[in-house]
C-alpha cells in the first residue's frame, strides 16, 4: 500500500438536517472538519441574510468547524436567464468569503425542451466566461458540477467548458453519480481528459441501469478507480459527501443522519484501501 495521504472530508450539511447545529454535529461525529453549505435553516445559500451568514459563521467558529465550499444554485436555470445570475453570483461570492471558503459550486444552464446542446453552446460559454470574470474579481473559484440535463453533463461537454472558459477561476467538481445518470462510466470515459481541471470531489454513486443513487462503491460510478487515480496524482483536497439516499431531486437531495452515516462509512472503506486518511 502507498504511504497514507490526507484528504479533507466534508459534506452537504442540508442532506443531514435543516439545522446547521445538527449538520455540524453529525459531520464531526463522522470525523469531518468541514461543511459544504447549500442551505441553512431551510434557506438556500443564495438567499441567506447577512445576519444568517453571521450566525452560521459563529456556529462554525464555536465548533471549530470550517466550510469547504458554498454549493450555490448558480447556473441551474435556463440559459435565457443567464444574465440574472450575475448579481446572484456576486452575492454568493460575498457569502463564501464571509464563511471562509474560496469555492463556489455552479452549473452550466438548462435549455428549452427539444433544443440540442450545440444550439446553446456559444451562449453557455459566453455566460460562464462572464461568471468566471466576476468570480476572479471577487477572489473565489467556481466549481462546475456535471449535472444531468445542463450543458455540461457529459465528459465531452464538460471538457469543452474547461478548455474554452479557460479561466483559473473556473474549475471542476467531479460527481461520479451524475455522470452515471447520463449513461456514462465516468472514470473510463472521462477521467483522463478531465483530471487536469478537477479541484474537488463530490461523493455519490449510482446504478447505470436504473439511475438510482447509492453509497460509494455500490454503483457504476467507478469511485474506487477515481480515488486511486487521485492518490496517484497527489490530490490533497476535499471529498464532499452528497449521498442523496432518501431524496434525489433536480434542486437537491436529502439523506438524514443515519443514511448520511451509511454513505460516509462506504466511502471510508474505499479510501482506507487506497491509503487515504480522511479528516
Amino acid at each position: 500500500m502507498a504511504d497514507t495521504v490526507s484528504w479533507q472530508l466534508s459534506g452537504f450539511g442540508d442532506e443531514i438536517d435543516p439545522d446547521p447545529r445538527v449538520q455540524i454535529a453529525v459531520l464531526q461525529a463522522l470525523g469531518a472538519q468541514h461543511l459544504e453549505v447549500r442551505s441553512a435553516w431551510g434557506t438556500n445559500v443564495s438567499d441567506l441574510t447577512d445576519q444568517q451568514v453571521r450566525d452560521l459563521r459563529a456556529l462554525l467558529d464555536d465548533a471549530g468547524h470550517r466550510v469547504s465550499a458554498v454549493a450555490s444554485p448558480i447556473g441551474k436555470v435556463d440559459i435565457a436567464q443567464a444574465r440574472e445570475e450575475r448579481d446572484r453570483l456576486r452575492r454568493v461570492a460575498e457569502v463564501a468569503r464571509s464563511l471562509g471558503t474560496r469555492y463556489v459550486r455552479i452549473f452550466s444552464f438548462y435549455r428549452p425542451e427539444g433544443v440540442q446542446a450545440d444550439a446553446v453552446r456559444d451562449d453557455v460559454l459566453g455566460a460562464l466566461r462572464v461568471l468566471a470574470d466576476i468570480a476572479a474579481d471577487a477572489g473565489v473559484v467556481l466549481l462546475h458540477e456535471n449535472e444531468k440535463g445542463i450543458y455540461g453533463d457529459t465528459p465531452e461537454r464538460v471538457l469543452d467548458l474547461a478548455r474554452n472558459v479557460a479561466s483559473p477561476a473556473f474549475r471542476l467538481a467531479w460527481d461520479p453519480a451524475n455522470f452515471v445518470q447520463v449513461g456514462v462510466r465516468p472514470y473510463s470515459s472521462g477521467w483522463a481528459d478531465l483530471a487536469p481541471y478537477v479541484d474537488y470531489l463530490q461523493v455519490k454513486d449510482a446504478d447505470l441501469a436504473t439511475g438510482q443513487v447509492c453509497p460509494a462503491g455500490e454503483g457504476d460510478g467507478e469511485v474506487e478507480a477515481t480515488v486511486a487515480a487521485l492518490v496517484a496524482a497527489g490530490y490533497a483536497g476535499f471529498a464532499s459527501l452528497e449521498p442523496h439516499l432518501a431524496v434525489a431531486g433536480r434542486m437537491g437531495g436529502f439523506s438524514g443522519p443515519a443514511a448520511f452515516g451509511t454513505a460516509a462509512r462506504a466511502f471510508a472503506r474505499i479510501t482506507e484501501r487506497a491509503g487515504v486518511s480522511l479528516s
